[in-house]
């Protein structure tokens, strides 16, 4: 059951434009009476990709993450651009991040990662029938992406969180859902 307080916006300034989200200061007011300021992450949303080359495999990739200022296992993901359908941006995600065009892309679920700061909505789809980009493809990594992809089965993706090795929580709720 759901409810919606009432909540008066008095003003919004944005703070930072960048090239992925934007911050906005809203200025409130609550249904106490008290107006306070709320930080908010203005995102786009993004898709997160289950790539299964068979029901008991995943592909994962390997990729530097500065804000961890390491490598981290997680699975290929993209933010959405703008007016970009999510179900397009899923089959793009995939050829640029593992080299391999989808035959098949099916919605799974959306979760909201931060919802204390950040609207984003991060959308699964599970991508199978994989084999190589159609010829002529214009599917590339982007400028900041130094990606390895990998075929790992379900159980040893799994044990890599049981582990620590894969400390992403977008992965950790993707591979959630999935059965082995």
């Amino acid at each position: 059951m759901s409810r919606k307080p009432t909540v008066t916006r008095v003003s919004r300034r944005t703070i930072y434009q960048g090239r992925i989200f934007r911050v906005e200061v809203d200025r409130v007011t609550l249904p106490t009476g008290h107006t306070l300021d709320m930080e908010v992450i203005r995102h786009p949303g993004s898709v997160v990709l289950l790539p299964q080359p068979t029901p008991a495999q995943i592909i994962l990739v390997r990729q530097y993450r500065y804000t961890l200022d390491r490598d981290i296992w997680e699975l290929p993901a993209g933010s959405l651009k703008p007016g970009e359908d999510p179900d397009a941006a899923a089959a793009r995600e995939c050829e640029e991040e593992i080299g391999l065009a989808p035959g098949r892309v099916e919605r799974l679920q959306g979760f909201h990662p931060t919802p204390g700061f950040c609207d984003e909505l991060m959308i699964y789809y599970r991508c199978t029938e994989l084999g190589p980009p159609a010829p002529g493809s214009a599917a590339r990594q982007d400028e900041d992406e130094d990606i390895e992809p990998r075929t790992f089965t379900l159980a040893e993706a799994r044990a890599l969180v049981a582990s620590g090795e894969i400390v992403d929580l977008k992965t950790v709720a993707g591979l959630a859902l999935i059965e082995a």
